[in-house]
């Protein structure tokens, strides 16, 4: 018998590491989180269901932030019927085994269930809008570039955020990825993603640069 927790990483999730903290604290051997760009498959949701087994404890932040409608809930409700697993729904405050929460009502349950389908629209509507002002953010970088000095100004703090190169170069107005590379290197870069690293002209496997540095 195992406890095991699942997160789906909504946006903006203000809570994340307290409800994580609370399934880490619970006992839970593991927190699956499904990443936002995964919402509409949840392919961790559905493997971490096919593991379950008999006497496992499934927890959950949310009904709502596990599954994706009331069929989905009823599913999920069956399928730890027939495996004899406790299902806790930390924020819904219901325990299939009436243990944590002794205050919760039936009509608490049942508010639950009326709630749920506007509750996953509206995470899912959230999530979608996120990404669309994401988009939206990089797209008017592209048109906001006037000069050859604030378009390398751009490329240089998108890399040192974390975009890659085929994103930086997708936006950069650049020919070929080339020409990313020269202006990170202009401004002296240390490329720390993919197969090297170090400045361009000079770069060297990741595992020879670290070899270096030890006995530097």
């Amino acid at each position: 018998m195992a406890k095991v927790g699942y997160i789906f990483k909504k946006e903006p999730y203000e809570d994340f590491n307290e409800d994580k903290n609370w399934m880490l604290q619970f006992g839970c051997v593991n927190v699956v989180e499904e990443q936002k760009e995964h919402e509409k498959l949840r392919p961790k949701w559905k493997q971490l269901l096919s593991s379950l087994e008999r006497g496992d404890e499934l927890v959950v932040t949310k009904f709502s932030n596990a599954v994706r409608g009331s069929r989905e809930l009823a599913s999920l409700i069956e399928l730890c019927r027939i495996k004899v697993v406790r299902i806790i729904s930390v924020h819904d405050k219901i325990d299939t085994k009436n243990i944590l929460f002794p205050d919760t009502k039936v009509s608490d349950v049942i508010e639950m269930f009326g709630s749920l389908p506007e509750e996953c629209a509206a995470l899912r509507n959230a999530s979608l809008h996120i990404v669309q002002l994401q988009q939206d953010i990089i797209v008017s970088k592209k048109w906001n570039i006037t000069n050859a000095e604030e378009r390398a100004k751009m490329i240089v703090d998108m890399y040192k955020n974390g975009y890659s190169i085929s994103e930086i170069h997708a936006i950069s107005g650049f020919n070929s990825r080339s020409s990313v590379f020269r202006i990170l290197n202009k401004y002296g870069v240390k490329l720390n993603r993919g197969r090297f690293s170090g400045p361009l002209g000079k770069r060297k496997n990741k595992k020879d640069n670290q070899e270096n540095e030890e006995n530097s």
